[in-house]
């Protein structure tokens, strides 16, 4: 795999997610990933889980956030952590964009 390790603002294609939302992957090395995810209002990240230790940002929007059972609104400026193997979901309150960071990085993201 070639590390990615800069990235400027708007660079990178969108990719159309299962669930309907966007993503596109800003940077990743082995250890590490930053993803954007682009929801519409309403739109859902189903819950599912996942080996990787993640950590997101709310860049914008409200989101309903459901991890290991326990739900919260975290909005702009807030975040959250998913620790490895957590059933987690997201809900778009309103529009907005989640940034995620991944360790470590998900191979199945750079392979679609």
């Amino acid at each position: 795999m070639t590390a990615k390790i800069f990235a400027q603002a708007g660079e990178g294609a969108w990719t159309t997610t299962l669930d309907g939302n966007r993503r596109r992957v800003l940077l990743h090395t082995d250890e590490l990933m930053l993803v954007e995810f682009g929801f519409d209002k309403g739109g859902v990240g189903a819950l599912h889980s996942h080996p990787h230790v993640q950590a997101s940002y709310v860049a914008e929007g409200r989101f309903e956030v459901t991890i290991d059972g326990r739900t919260e609104t975290i909005e702009t400026g807030g975040s959250f952590i998913v620790p490895s193997g957590l059933v987690h979901g997201v809900k778009a309150l309103e529009a907005g964009r989640l940034v995620d960071s991944f360790t470590p990085h998900r191979a199945d993201f750079l392979s679609l």
